[in-house]
């Protein structure tokens, strides 16, 4: 017999946490201040034509988060002085923003913090291309155009439909999609999940106001 007491005390003190973690690609990705003379800018970087995944891609610094970092912040930190060629001392954290779970099965984790020493990069020739600045006066001022990505399903082969209502259908079925914003600054395209976060900064840190929220 089930001692129903001794089950349910097995979930007292449980902290929830995102069912099936390790099926994620989880990343962090450090947002790079840098302060110039005519104010202050984020860097970003153009990934290597040598790299299988998303050669040539715009992006923010960072990478796998590993077993061996202490925190998503330490994971980021560690990728921007690989990438970049910068020591510890080069960089400043200010803290994370709200991380995003994407539906292609990443979880990226965005940090926030300042170059301190920009003219010591020496960006990792196998993986950034070259590094370049856009002043955060731009982005405050330009709405990015934007687009969607749809998404459907459909049951695989081995789907027992016996065992679901008749209703239930056999092709593919549409689910709700994602909005993808675009940047085109200058030669570069910021876009994809590099904008979603980029715009996740701005609404945050008060320099964007969400289209939907504005009156």
């Amino acid at each position: 017999m089930i001692e129903l007491d001794r089950l349910l005390s097995s979930l007292k003190g449980y902290v929830p946490k995102l069912e099936n973690r390790d099926h994620y690609f989880e990343a962090a990705v450090f947002i790079p201040i840098v302060e110039t003379i005519e104010g202050p800018t984020l860097l970003f970087q153009v990934r290597s034509s040598e790299l299988e995944w998303q050669p040539g891609e715009i992006c923010f610094p960072g990478g796998k988060i590993e077993k061996t970092d202490a925190s998503p912040a330490a994971a980021a930190l560690r990728e921007t002085q690989e990438e970049l060629g910068l020591c510890p001392e080069d960089l400043e954290l200010y803290g994370e923003l709200d991380y995003f779970v994407s539906p292609l099965g990443l979880i990226i984790h965005p940090v926030i913090g300042k170059i301190l020493h920009p003219e010591k990069i020496v960006p990792c020739p196998g993986e950034v291309a070259e590094v370049f600045t856009v002043p955060l006066t731009w982005f405050a001022k330009t709405e990015p155009q934007r687009g969607k990505i749809e998404v459907a399903t459909r049951p695989g082969q081995e789907f027992p439909f016996e065992l679901v209502p008749p209703s239930y259908k056999k092709d593919w079925r549409n689910r709700p999609g994602y909005e993808v914003q675009f940047y085109p600054y200058d030669q570069w395209v910021i876009w994809g999940l590099t904008a979603r976060i980029l715009e996740g900064f701005l609404e945050k840190t008060g320099l964007k106001i969400r289209s939907g929220n504005k009156t």
